[in-house]
């Protein structure tokens, strides 16, 4: 029978490793799976304001405004996608180190890695948390705005 393995005062009996094992082999997926679906949007993105450049945006006269109003707004849509992707590879980025680390700690025993891999973890969710932070407080001025917009407004 397998020697339990001793974590602050805890320890890691095979029904704990396999449990590790599975979310280490989930988390790698989800992350993958997510890296893909990032790049596949980055790469609509900029087909979208390159190659697509025919689709009209707005119509209005005066052709030369309009042409510099679709240029401005297909730099701004490349550039936006580029930072919102940048932002949403970070904590997949943190999820597969904790997926490989786990992995790879189990594998070989070493409580290093899997300190590593629990570090990686806590970086995930904490920047997860500062992310919906963030955009919560967007959303909480946007409706303030929104409130104060429809009261100034005279019928």
């Amino acid at each position: 029978m397998e020697e339990n393995q001793f974590l602050f005062s805890l320890s890691i009996d095979p029904a704990t490793k396999a449990y590790l094992n599975d979310t280490s082999k989930w988390a790698r997926f989800l992350a993958i799976t997510g890296m893909i679906v990032l790049v596949i949007v980055l790469i609509f993105t900029i087909l979208g304001a390159t190659v697509l450049n025919n689709a009209s945006i707005i119509t209005v006269s005066g052709e030369q405004q309009v042409e510099g109003f679709k240029n401005s707004m297909r730099v701004g849509m490349v550039v936006g996608s580029i930072i919102v992707t940048g932002i949403a590879f970070i904590p997949l980025m943190y999820l597969l180190n904790f997926a490989n680390k786990m992995k790879k700690s189990l594998a070989l025993n070493q409580q290093a890695l899997l300190n590593e891999s629990f570090f990686n973890l806590k970086k995930y969710f904490r920047f997860l948390g500062i992310v919906l932070i963030f955009v919560l407080i967007i959303y909480a001025c946007i409706f303030l705005v929104a409130i104060l917009a429809s009261g100034s407004v005279k019928y």
